[in-house]
């Protein structure tokens, strides 16, 4: 099969190349399934670098993040079969980016019949981490002011979309005209271009006296500290990740003295532990899907030779939403 594999590590563009690899073997516990899209995810940098928590032998596959359709099923798996059209995460070293991917049957999930296989390809990692953060971590409220950084990215846009489907007034923040208009277009009710304005001042004024109930942080750093600063009574600031390069150190005694609450998010856990978390977040979103209350944010769908131009545009900041790697022709 036609597969991107990374041979040594560095960037993506000077360590993938496109080669004639066998197909993954199944194993107890995981389908095969003929890829139809790969969403490209941060991760699949880091893991190209040498950078993640994940380092798969070399060479491997990246892709984390897949639809496709089920075409053999491993030992012990039950609920799935053969011809499933499903989305999930996929089992490194063999990911998305090639003819057929390997995926752990717990990361397995039935593909909503409303999303196309790009659009349904992105929905995992991002609306999951987004749903379980809001929901299950923050408990975000109908009527409370929920704060999105990066708030044009994969993860930020979800979140958008989760926040609107909760009933929550939400503020974006993004960092470019471009990306306003992008946020704007999610439903968000204020955006502020963290580029044009004194982003503390610009909180202020969207949340007004009662601040910000709830904060959803993908950036950390200057991200974090401005959120602190509007941050409401009993307030929640729930940490996904930390895409601007710098991991605060947080002033616990402003926690204290503010009353709010620094939540950790770390979805892949809740796969390993408490899968029965994901499996709602799951039927929530595809029902919202259903409903046309959510609907992941495509920004490119490119062909299979163009995947390196797409991890490296990502690699650079310089996507909006998902980019979508389709199936070689």
């Amino acid at each position: 099969m036609r597969a991107w594999q990374v041979g040594r590590l560095g960037e993506p563009a000077e360590v993938m190349e496109l080669a004639d690899v066998n197909g993954p073997v199944v194993q107890p516990g995981h389908v095969v399934v003929d890829v139809a899209a790969a969403a490209l995810n941060f991760p699949d940098v880091l893991m190209a670098r040498g950078e993640y928590q994940v380092r798969p032998p070399l060479p491997f596959v990246p892709g984390v993040e897949v639809c496709g359709r089920v075409v053999e099923v491993g030992e012990g798996v039950s609920g799935v079969a053969v011809g499933d059209r499903v989305v999930g995460t996929s089992a490194p070293p063999a990911g998305g980016l090639a003819e057929r991917a390997l995926m752990p049957a717990a990361a397995v999930f039935p593909a909503p019949k409303a999303l196309d296989d790009a659009e349904a390809a992105a929905l995992t990692i991002g609306y999951q981490t987004a749903y379980v953060g809001l929901v299950r971590r923050a408990g975000l409220r109908p009527g409370e002011t929920l704060l999105v950084h990066a708030a044009s990215g994969g993860v930020g846009s979800a979140a958008v979309q989760v926040g609107k489907a909760l009933g929550a007034r939400v503020i974006a923040v993004v960092g470019g005209a471009e990306k306003v208009a992008v946020a704007t277009g999610l439903g968000a009710d204020v955006v502020l271009d963290r580029t044009a304005v004194d982003l503390v001042s610009a909180l202020r004024d969207a949340a007004g006296r009662g601040g910000v109930d709830v904060v959803f942080d993908p950036v950390g750093g200057a991200a974090y500290e401005a959120s602190t600063r509007v941050i409401a009574f009993e307030g929640r600031v729930v940490v996904v990740g930390f895409a601007g390069g710098t991991i605060p150190a947080p002033a616990l005694n402003h926690a204290l003295i503010k009353n709010y609450s620094i939540l950790g998010l770390h979805w892949n856990l809740y796969l390993q532990r408490e899968r029965a978390v994901v499996e709602e977040a799951h039927r929530q979103l595809t029902a919202w899907a259903d409903e046309g209350r959510i609907a992941p944010l495509v920004s490119q769908r490119l062909p299979f030779e163009q995947a390196v131009e797409g991890l490296t545009r990502l690699a650079q900041g310089r996507t909006t939403g998902r980019v979508v790697v389709l199936a070689p022709a």
